[in-house]
């Protein structure tokens, strides 16, 4: 089994990175591959609503990672999604790139587990938070949760690693992420598959 963390930050080995190394790390241990994508301050357009990507499963745009994305999901069997905190919100980048690898290759995330995990200086964890879970929730992904709300804090790494509670947090949904992908995949052994979705039944009140 195999475990993709996606660092949303611009900063290569930054407090982001942090975290997710630490649920890597306990990944590991638990006998499940882990890769670490790095966006790493590279240039991502914004979705564009142009409807492109349907049925294709990849977006038009191939110029930027969001097809590579896509293409690792495919073989990946979890999710976790990592961003830092700006003005109260993850960082533009990232929601640009999710906007896409969710619209274009939806189908590479569902019924997958994911979790997300935020970094802030002090304040914008839970909204942040609240944005990107929204993105598993759409996709049918169970989510693995920890014993606290998955963020640590610190403007830098090292101090980032002096939040014990967070980094503790980190290591323990790392252990529920394992536990998780070994339930669903001892019910996948027996039978027990996904179910299939009700689909375009839109609410619509703008006549």
């Amino acid at each position: 089994m195999k475990v993709l963390l996606l660092n949303g930050s611009s900063r290569k080995n930054g407090c982001t990175y942090l975290a997710l190394s630490e649920v890597a790390k306990v990944l590991n241990e638990e006998g499940i591959e882990t890769e670490i994508v790095q966006m790493g301050g590279r240039p991502v357009r914004d979705c564009i609503g142009c409807n492109g990507c349907a049925g294709k499963g990849q977006c038009v745009f191939g110029d930027d990672m969001a097809n590579e994305i896509i293409a690792k999901a495919k073989d990946a069997d979890g999710f976790v999604f990592g961003s830092p905190v700006y003005y109260a919100h993850p960082s533009g980048q990232v929601l640009s790139l999710l906007d896409r690898v969710f619209y274009a290759g939806g189908a590479a995330f569902t019924h997958k587990p994911g979790a997300v995990v935020v970094t802030a200086r002090r304040a914008g964890t839970t909204a942040s938070l609240d944005v990107l879970n929204k993105y598993l929730l759409n996709a049918e992904m169970p989510i693995a949760s920890s014993t606290y709300w998955n963020m640590v804090f610190g403007p830098a790494p090292e101090l980032v690693e002096q939040d014990k509670e967070g980094l503790q947090t980190m290591r323990n949904l790392a252990r529920n992420m394992a536990w998780l992908l070994r339930c669903i995949q001892a019910g996948q052994q027996q039978g027990c598959l996904p179910p299939d979705a009700e689909r375009e039944q839109w609410t619509n009140f703008n006549r």
